[in-house]
């Protein structure tokens, strides 16, 4: 089994960790959270020498899954083959079925987009031979989802969770309290070495978080 790798590009006016993971033997590849900039993505995945066999999407803000449409076509087209979006759970499809009309609000464009797969905690994310659990983690939004590699021990947290700080939750949909829940029932028991990335700025671990994230303690 070969080294599970990864690359973020920055993506939108939001400054939002598009993350290209792929395996380093298979090439086998995915890209979470393609929010905008969809011609960066495209040669970012060309640096990398990944084959992109699908799209992920933790959950269904403008900045994690307005390009989702975009790069699905654009692959596609490239390989002559579909490539499957996956995620999140359906809770938020309406936020999918919103993204032009959100982009259109801050002055710039982006496709709704209807996933091929609607993912439920206690599925399983597969790339190529390596295996991501789906944890269900809202508040943010009501779908989002975190999903986790044990045997790197790693995590994509999306939204949920920052370097010292936590997912927005003053949206009509947002609930802190299941938030901070969630945290603390999915987040905090995948152990102290469980490093992560998340939605912005740079990434973090379990355990650094427990000990210093002040919305945790």
């Amino acid at each position: 089994m070969g080294q599970l790798r990864g690359a973020i590009v920055p993506v939108t006016p939001f400054q939002q960790n598009c993350a290209i993971l792929w395996d380093d033997e298979s090439k086998a590849g995915m890209v979470v959270d393609p929010g905008g900039d969809v011609d960066r993505i495209l040669a970012a995945i060309e640096q990398t020498g990944a084959v992109i066999e699908k799209i992920v999407l933790t959950h269904g803000h403008l900045d994690h899954a307005g390009g989702a449409a975009g790069l699905r076509d654009a692959l596609t087209a490239k390989y002559g083959a579909a490539v499957p979006v996956e995620g999140p759970d359906q809770r938020d499809e309406f936020l999918l079925n919103g993204i032009a009309e959100q982009a259109a609000a801050y002055g710039f464009v982006a496709s709704n987009v209807t996933p091929d797969r609607w993912m439920a905690e206690g599925e399983m994310l597969a790339l190529g031979p390596h295996r991501f659990e789906v944890l269900h983690c809202p508040g943010h939004t009501p779908g989002s989802l975190v999903f986790v590699n044990k045997e790197a021990r790693f995590a994509l947290v999306g939204d949920v969770l920052f370097q010292g700080s936590v997912g927005r939750t003053d949206f009509p949909y947002g609930d802190t309290a299941a938030l901070i829940d969630a945290i603390k029932t999915k987040l905090l028991p995948l152990g102290d070495d469980m490093s992560f990335l998340c939605g912005h700025g740079p990434g973090s671990s379990i355990g650094a978080e427990k000990a210093n994230n002040p919305f945790l303690q």
